[in-house]
């Protein structure tokens, strides 16, 4: 009996699941402001799966803004006044609950953007009223995001089905932060007034202009509730503080809500029942942050960014002027530097509420600390002056991640047709295209007519049968990997010609 070698190359592409039926991952989406992109961040390895251009159409945009002689005047002040001398194209951003689609605000061109994550194409675009576009927020039924309109006074409400405007409430000046109640009812809101003045001193705070903290129905956009917080502190014995609430953290119950103020290095803690000011958190200020004026600080923020973990114990905050991150005990308020680097902007918490994400935007760098150890855990590199982080979904093979399969064959063939009588091999390399190049995949389930496998961290496996493999049968590949959907190809196998 004459052997005769055979080689047979499979070559298995997984595709994206359906839209109903998508698995899906956590993922951290990190906003570039400055560069126009979005990184998305694998949570478990802290790496980045894929960097997302948010300004496609930039060239058409800037086109448009020129032909406006008032669009143009803006553009330009908030490149120099809120920009620092750059362009801000990408605020906020927020995930689809499906992972397909990525929502964008994006402040030098007043609008808001929906994205197709399988094909990084704008899907619809939605104008702001007025000229920037700020922070956004997501319902939890994901049905709506908000939009802050900021020379508007308003927030605008946009249907993400639609991509289109279906509600608005009014705001003050600047309007700023959103975030919705855990069941959706209820918005709170706040304004911040004109941060990129120079009148900064205590005594011209009136020019700042209307700075309210709202909580807002939900279903009616119905302001059910309007308070001057700097008016709230004076009766609680701190005067001459502004009204100004930047980013806040509401309490498990959504009772207390804590939140830091233009000029403040620290937060508040505020009962929204009994609607007063119970105490200040007073974190520590750096020497080169003693030495600046009011002036100098950015956009008015001595701190930029507050998070609270789900059990409501402990607090994350980015002290933007100082250059630090620190948690701090909710209880007693004391506090532990946990990461340090340049002019951290945003706190986020990850999906599980272990880990809390800092932005660096002066480092192009985001710090991931944990909560239980209250220390830095990793620190990962992102695009040009990251802002707001939000935690997201991604479906599973988009973003360029469908894993292809290759498997070659080596068997022994004695005729056309032919049993192997020895067990056969099978080696099998799973790899995803990544940022232009090819990544392993881990964890791959395999399956050859009875004989299994699970690629290891170089993506590579091995499929042993011992009855061996016979030419006059076709045979099924099976590669799962909770990413992809199912893939299947069939195998028959013929003798090489000599």
């Amino acid at each position: 009996m004459r052997r005769l070698s055979l080689a047979l190359l499979v070559l298995l592409v997984l595709a994206p699941a359906a839209s109903a039926q998508s698995p899906t991952r956590d993922v951290l989406y990190v906003g570039n402001n400055w560069e126009g992109t979005a990184d998305v961040i694998d949570v478990s390895t802290f790496k980045r799966i894929k960097r997302i251009d948010i300004v496609p159409d930039k060239e058409e945009r800037l086109a448009e803004i020129s032909m406006d002689p008032a669009a143009q005047g803006y553009f330009l002040g908030i490149r120099q006044l809120v920009g620092e001398g750059n362009d801000q194209f990408v605020d906020d951003m927020f995930s689809s609950h499906d992972g397909r689609m990525l929502y964008v605000s994006r402040p030098s061109f007043a609008d808001v953007v929906g994205i197709d994550l399988a094909t990084e194409k704008i899907v619809w675009r939605v104008k702001v009223e007025g000229y920037r576009a700020d922070h956004m927020a997501i319902s939890p039924d994901g049905r709506h995001v908000l939009v802050s309109a900021s020379t508007a006074r308003k927030v605008h409400v946009i249907d993400v089905e639609k991509g289109e405007i279906v509600g608005e409430f009014e705001s003050g000046d600047q309007p700023h932060e959103n975030n919705y109640s855990a069941d959706g009812s209820r918005v709170f809101h706040a304004s911040i007034g004109t941060v990129y003045t120079p009148t900064d001193d205590p005594s011209m705070d009136a020019s700042k202009g209307d700075r309210w903290f709202q909580v807002v129905d939900a279903s009616t956009n119905k302001v059910l509730k309007r308070i001057d917080m700097g008016q709230k502190l004076e009766e609680a014995g701190y005067p001459d503080m502004s009204s100004a609430v930047r980013p806040m953290a509401l309490s498990p119950d959504e009772r207390y809500v804590y939140f830091q103020v233009s000029f403040f290095h620290g937060f508040v803690e505020y009962d929204l029942v009994e609607d007063r000011v119970l105490r200040l958190a007073e974190l520590p200020i750096s020497e080169e942050a003693k030495g600046k004026r009011r002036e100098e600080y950015l956009l008015d923020s001595a701190h930029h960014g507050l998070a609270m973990n789900p059990e409501g114990t402990k607090l994350c905050v980015a002290g933007t002027m100082s250059d630090y991150a620190a948690i701090v005990r909710r209880d007693t308020f004391a506090w532990t530097i946990a990461a340090s680097g340049v002019k951290p902007y945003w706190s986020t918490n990850s999906g599980d509420g272990k880990l809390c994400f800092i932005s660096f935007s002066g480092d192009d760098a985001v710090s991931v600390v944990s909560y239980d150890s209250e220390r830095e855990i990793a620190r990962i590199p992102v695009g040009d002056h990251p802002q707001r982080m939000r935690m997201g979904k991604l479906a599973g093979g988009l973003l360029g991640t469908r894993a292809a399969v290759k498997a070659r064959l080596i068997i022994a063939a004695a005729r056309r047709r032919f049993r192997a009588r020895r067990p056969f091999r099978l080696r099998v390399v799973v790899t995803t295209r990544r940022d232009g190049r090819l990544v392993p995949v881990r964890g791959a389930r395999l399956r050859l007519a009875g004989a299994r496998a699970i690629t290891d961290a170089r993506g590579r496996a091995r499929l042993r049968k011992r009855r061996g493999f016979e030419s006059a049968r076709s045979y099924r590949l099976v590669a799962k990997h909770p990413d992809y959907l199912p893939a299947t190809v069939r195998i028959r196998a013929l003798p090489r010609r000599r």
